[in-house]
């Protein structure tokens, strides 16, 4: 099969519309609703898992041997552990990911009265107050607290508010889409990973091409807590790509300006 050109264009739209859909793994039904109206506009019927995760496949000569692609909609987020009694919120991480870089965050907290904004912030923030013990503060997820933009001194002002423990946190993605090309955002883990999977569809749509067998494309919603794509393969599928972020790191051997085949992935979240 030639190759396929693909709409950059609408890779970036999707990638941006993706991006303002607050999505971490528990709170995923808006951007599977998004993802399954997609999947429609571009000609596929979409099946849901009982879990919620998508299932849409496109024909091709035979549906025995199928090859699946699988992405995840869900990202990285937090959760209210505590409720404090000087009206912050304890978090523990949603996912696997160092409270280094949640310091300074702008978020929202999904409570049952609605969304309200704040900042996770390090308990001893105040450089003022503080002095040199800001800067040896140890880093781990029970040492930053999250300040909600309301009237919440306490506990009881906090409980008014309608948050309680275990109420969902998304960390905002600030994206931004440069004019040379590079786009630098949270959650692109794995948002970009989607908007590729959705704009090889669209090529494949636009250019009528044929495969030799049917395409599934999957869409998990649990991949950051460690929930793959196993209740979500059928039968026919033969074999499955995974797409997901290459990490760069000292021999890894990858690279931030190309595809990185993964060697000798034999386990992991997919």
């Amino acid at each position: 099969m030639t190759r396929l050109a693909i709409d950059t264009g609408y890779l970036a739209r999707t990638l941006k519309d993706l991006l303002e859909i607050p999505s971490p793994t528990g709170y995923t039904d808006t951007v599977v609703r998004h993802v399954s109206r997609e999947l429609k506009a571009l000609g596929l019927d979409v099946e849901l898992t009982r879990r919620g995760a998508i299932r849409a496949i496109r024909p091709g000569k035979r549906p025995e041997g199928a090859r699946a692609i699988v992405t995840h909609v869900d990202t990285l987020g937090a959760q209210v552990k505590a409720v404090k009694p000087n009206g912050r919120l304890e978090l523990v991480s949603i996912g696997h990911w160092s409270a280094r870089f949640a310091e300074g965050a702008r978020v929202t907290v999904y409570s049952r009265k609605g969304g309200y904004r704040g900042t996770i912030l390090p308990l001893k923030a105040s450089g003022h107050t503080f002095n040199d013990e800001v800067d040896s503060l140890p880093v781990g997820w029970q040492y930053v607290e999250l300040r909600v933009d309301a009237l919440a001194r306490s506990q009881g002002e906090l409980e008014r508010l309608g948050i309680e423990i275990g109420d969902i946190v998304a960390i905002d993605p600030q994206p931004e889409f440069l004019d040379n090309g590079y786009i630098v955002s949270r959650h692109l883990d794995n948002k970009a990973g989607v908007a590729l999977a959705l704009a090889t569809l669209k090529a494949m749509q636009d250019q009528n091409a044929i495969t030799p067998v049917d395409i599934h494309f999957l869409f998990t919603i649990a991949e950051e807590v460690g929930v793959g794509a196993s209740s979500v393969v059928s039968h026919d599928v033969a074999s499955m790509i995974a797409v997901d972020n290459g990490t760069s790191a000292p021999g890894q051997n990858s690279s931030e300006f190309g595809v990185t085949v993964g060697m000798a992935d034999q386990t992991g979240p997919f």
